[in-house]
């Protein structure tokens, strides 16, 4: 059994692709409507077959609740991965991103956390190596 694919709310799904291609650096990989629904993901370019990342519209009352109410508690709503906490900040800074936290050693890992301008708070993590 294998995770192939998880979600995050949106509030707008092109201004949603804009920020996790042209300011994360992920890469879209699926992208088709059926009426006013749209399926849209991305994936990290090094692994174009992994894990996806559900770009989905926050478009009824449950999902804007809970999207809200993630993101009112500094709570992410997705988690990245990273080998360089420090280096993936100062290039996401510097495309303009808003960081609601610096990078900042915690227990066995430097994460640092962002607003993503679609209703999440992103979180960006180092794992420590011992």
């Amino acid at each position: 059994m294998k995770i192939k694919l998880t979600s995050v709310y949106v509030d707008d799904q092109e201004k949603a692709l804009r920020f996790y291609t042209e300011v994360l650096g992920f890469a879209k990989k699926t992208d088709f409507s059926h009426g006013p629904y749209r399926w849209l993901t991305v994936v990290s370019p090094d692994d174009a077959e992994g894990t996806e990342l559900q770009l989905a519209l926050n478009d009824t009352p449950a999902a804007k609740a809970y999207q809200e109410a993630l993101f009112q508690q500094g709570q992410p709503a997705a988690m990245f991965f990273t080998d360089d906490v420090n280096g993936d900040y100062e290039r996401i800074k510097s495309s303009g991103a808003d960081f609601m936290m610096p990078p900042m050693d915690v227990t066995a890992s430097i994460i640092a956390k962002l607003n993503d301008t679609c209703g999440n708070v992103i979180q960006i993590t180092q794992l420590k190596r011992w």
